[in-house]
């Protein structure tokens, strides 16, 4: 009875160590990234050009990429943290964007995160809060 339970130690050792050393999936070869940047505002990869669709009939300017991961660019209007007007343009993918915007004096490059459906609360790097809406 002894030799019974050693020789299933023994193959749930063997079994349990052989999973454990397989190699970790590798990661599968993309355009999509993973974080939107203030600067994917300014360009269209090929491979995003190839994706590139525009509907008027809703909000965004243009729409790259395919079901499930979909980057969208939208004009923006909002209040900063002082109440002054602000005006710009981000990209979104997802609940998260980035983008830049612009007030009287001076380009802020922001995070953005959707709160409700055409609102967005963005960040600058000074951690300065916007209130915005897409146009």
């Amino acid at each position: 009875m002894q030799k019974n339970y050693l020789i299933l130690l023994l193959l749930f050792t063997f079994y349990s160590c052989k999973k454990a050393s397989a190699p970790p999936p590798q990661q599968i070869n993309s355009f999509y990234k993973e974080v939107v940047t203030a600067d994917d505002r300014k360009t269209i990869t090929q491979e995003e050009a190839k994706t590139y669709h525009v509907n008027t009939t809703y909000k965004y300017k243009y729409r790259t990429g395919n079901p499930g991961r979909y980057e969208y660019n939208y004009d923006i209007k909002g209040i900063n943290f002082k109440g002054d007007s602000v005006f710009g343009n981000v990209n979104v993918q997802g609940k998260y964007g980035a983008g830049i915007l612009k007030d009287s004096l001076s380009e802020i490059e922001i995070n953005t995160e959707w709160v409700s459906h055409g609102k967005l609360k963005a960040l600058d790097k000074k951690g300065n809060q916007y209130d915005l809406i897409v146009k």
